[in-house]
């Protein structure tokens, strides 16, 4: 009798009724937050076509960056630089594009006005004359190293003794690294914070406003299976975001050459995204109203991106700006990401990442709950 009853309880799928009613519940909620998304043609075009924008714009305005390259004016003629001949002409041309020029006002006026980098001369007694505009000292100083350099190779050429010292450079990645090669990493952790971020709050407030959470905390859906369902797609629409940066990145004409454990990119976008989720649930708890969290959500993100490392390289950043980056979880995606896509990294350099963003999304999970209503109060 007791074997019955039991079998009585079991759905044709094997599964009892309650546990059926929960998986269709977190299948439906996802069901209804995806679809949402992509019907909000503002949404798609911040999360998923902007960020790409980007890419494309700065993947190719830094597609051909490396070697510092100048531009000059040569007025009459110059023996330093018209010598150069076959393997020292080639080396020459990496460094400096040279322009004839038979008016040197005319070519003074261009350097002045920053078309060209400098002007060259002959001067007395073999006098390389270089004239240069200091508003631009990146140019103005590269423009005088590569001269400088240049006439002390013609020197020591001239003088027939070997140099005593001799420096070999190289850098410590691989060749064939290229710049898409860093901007990847960091406009994809730009892409996934405000995706994460504005859907987890955007949807707050809107079932908020529409008595939508009410009606289900008077169903027999569990709170569990809404958080579920929100960071199920979440997750899905980042994880589609980094599918569609790499197959951008990797094209021909950007070259992305992924190295290493670069699988890591999805377990740490996994782990990102919940985190960057724990501030959209802080901000839409907070707010009454879709603008208000607008308004709140680019306080937070916008900062976050610039100081965080998505549009300015924290290698190069002052001091106060790294150490202010490590109270931000975005850091903590695009270092690892960089890492694990482009300079060979493990398992290892992924995972205190990794540990970090999910107690992040734990405190912050906690201090929206302090916060969150179920209904307008």
């Amino acid at each position: 009798m007791s074997t019955t009853s039991a079998t009585a309880q079991q759905t044709p799928t094997g599964q009892p009724p309650a546990e059926r009613e929960r998986v269709s519940a977190f299948a439906g909620l996802s069901r209804v937050m995806l679809l949402g998304f992509l019907r909000d043609r503002g949404t798609l075009f911040f999360t998923l076509v902007l960020p790409l924008l980007f890419l494309l714009l700065f993947g190719s305005l830094y597609k051909s960056s490396g070697t510092s390259h100048v531009k000059i004016a040569e007025v009459g003629s110059v023996q330093l630089l018209d010598q150069a001949q076959g393997d020292a002409r080639a080396q020459l041309d990496k460094v400096l594009t040279i322009t004839k020029y038979e008016d040197q006002d005319a070519a003074l006026e261009k350097v002045r006005k920053g078309d060209l980098d400098g002007l060259v001369t002959s001067g007395p007694n073999g006098q390389v004359v270089l004239r240069f505009s200091a508003s631009d000292q990146v140019k103005s100083g590269s423009v005088q190293a590569i001269l400088n350099s240049i006439v002390e190779s013609a020197n020591q050429a001239a003088s027939g003794k070997a140099p005593a010292f001799t420096l070999a450079a190289s850098q410590v990645e691989d060749n064939s690294l290229k710049p898409i090669q860093y901007l990847t990493p960091g406009l994809l952790g730009y892409a996934i914070a405000m995706g994460a971020v504005y859907g987890a709050s955007f949807t707050l407030v809107t079932w908020r406003k529409k008595r939508v959470l009410r009606r289900l905390r008077l169903t027999p859906v569990s709170p569990l299976a809404i958080v579920g369902a929100r960071v199920g797609v979440s997750v899905l629409v980042a994880l589609a975001q980094t599918a569609l940066f790499l197959v951008v990145a990797t094209m021909p004409y950007f070259g992305l050459k992924l190295s290493g454990n670069w699988w890591l990119i999805v377990p740490l976008v996994v782990c990102a995204t919940i985190a960057f989720m724990s501030i959209g649930l802080v901000t839409g708890s907070i707010a009454k109203s879709e603008e208000a969290a607008n308004g709140i959500n680019q306080i937070i993100v916008l900062p976050m991106s610039f100081l965080g490392g998505a549009f300015i390289p924290l290698d190069v950043a002052p001091g106060w700006l790294q150490t202010v980056s490590h109270a931000l979880p975005l850091r903590y995606l695009i270092d690892p990401a960089k890492t694990v896509l482009s300079k060979g990294g493990g398992v290892m350099d992924a995972l205190p990442s990794m540990g970090i963003l999910l107690a992040f999304a734990a405190v912050m999970t906690l201090i929206a709950s302090r916060f969150f209503n179920w209904d307008d109060a």
